[in-house]
């Protein structure tokens, strides 16, 4: 905003502050939260929070879900890669659960089109909990806890395979994030958020383009974009049916940004140790200039002050967290 703008704004509202409320408050209504959705059967979503937590889940009966999906780290594991079965550590972060109901496709290179296919993936997969499959329903049907809960919760299938994938995604659907600070000033609490935040929220929707793929409410178009990190995986590109398509190599889904000052390290490859960090990646266009670089990748010559008021908006994005972890039913 030019000084010359600024004056005749001020003009207009009785002061600076309350042009920035003014100016902040033109971008808002995008970003705001929708009605929750309609629940699970509750047998189906206490069946699969239980299931979250057990560690029964993997070959080694040492590893839950929620080992990677810490809800005291945000439903993830503050760690800059994944840890899988024997401490092998995996090529990717892991990514949060948060607001997973609202998702379209799943994982960082969205192999995933349903919760109940993603939710197997990795209590089978060799390289994380490592159970094998044909081992799944017996070992979850050998507790007569489970094989009751199953009956009452799926009267006509019991415990099976794909039982087992529907109460886990239909637990998954009910992590979702707290109202958070952002949450209150677009509902009008005017003084839930400080002047640092709402400088940058008009940034995140002017000159500094985050809005361009962190949309909604959500803060995420669902879709993948190659940002430039440098690193090799080609993410989305590396799925059989992507492989030619130049735009999707080295392409990652958007991440929500709910929680996120709380979820570093950051990138898919957590190579972002700071958010500082995040902002100068995307400031300079991207680390490494490549054909399938997004378009929206360029120079946005940010100033310090610019970069605190995005980290501080950021910061709005984060809301308390209370979960209460379950007893696991004992043979």
């Amino acid at each position: 905003m030019t000084p010359a703008t600024l004056l005749i704004l001020v003009a207009l509202t009785g002061s600076p502050r309350a042009t920035l409320e003014s100016e902040a408050r033109a971008f808002a209504a995008a970003y705001r939260r929708p009605a929750p959705l309609p629940p699970a059967p509750r047998e189906q979503v206490e069946l699969g929070r239980l299931l979250f937590f057990d560690p029964r889940l993997s070959g080694s009966g040492t590893m839950s879900c929620a080992s990677c999906h810490n809800p005291s780290l945000s439903w993830g594991d503050g760690l800059a890669r994944g840890v899988g079965a024997g401490g092998k550590a995996l090529a990717r972060r892991t990514p949060t659960v948060l607001d997973v109901a609202w998702g379209q496709t799943f994982m960082w290179d969205g192999r995933f089109e349903t919760l109940e296919a993603q939710a197997l993936s990795p209590v089978t997969s060799v390289d994380e909990m490592n159970l094998p499959e044909p081992l799944l329903a017996p070992r979850v049907a050998a507790v007569g806890r489970y094989r009751q809960g199953f009956e009452r919760a799926f009267p006509d299938a019991g415990v099976s395979t794909t039982t087992i994938a529907k109460a886990l995604a239909s637990f998954e659907r009910t992590v979702v994030s707290g109202k958070a600070p952002f949450d209150r000033w677009v509902d009008g609490e005017r003084s839930a958020i400080s002047d640092a935040a709402r400088r940058g929220f008009v940034l995140f929707n002017t000159r500094a383009k985050c809005s361009k793929c962190h949309s909604g409410w959500r803060f995420t178009d669902e879709s993948f974009h190659d940002i430039g990190v440098a690193d090799a995986d080609l993410g989305r590109g590396a799925l059989p049916e992507f492989t030619k398509f130049t735009v999707l190599q080295h392409a990652f889904k958007t991440p929500s940004l709910r929680d996120t000052a709380r979820r570093g390290p950051w990138m898919h490859d957590g190579s972002a140790k700071t958010l500082e960090e995040v902002i100068q990646l995307y400031d300079v266009g991207g680390i490494v200039k490549r054909p399938s670089l997004s378009a929206d990748l360029t120079p946005l010559s940010l100033s310090p002050q610019d970069e605190q008021d995005l980290i501080e908006l950021m910061k709005t994005f984060s809301a308390p967290v209370e979960v209460a972890v379950p007893v696991l039913p004992r043979e």
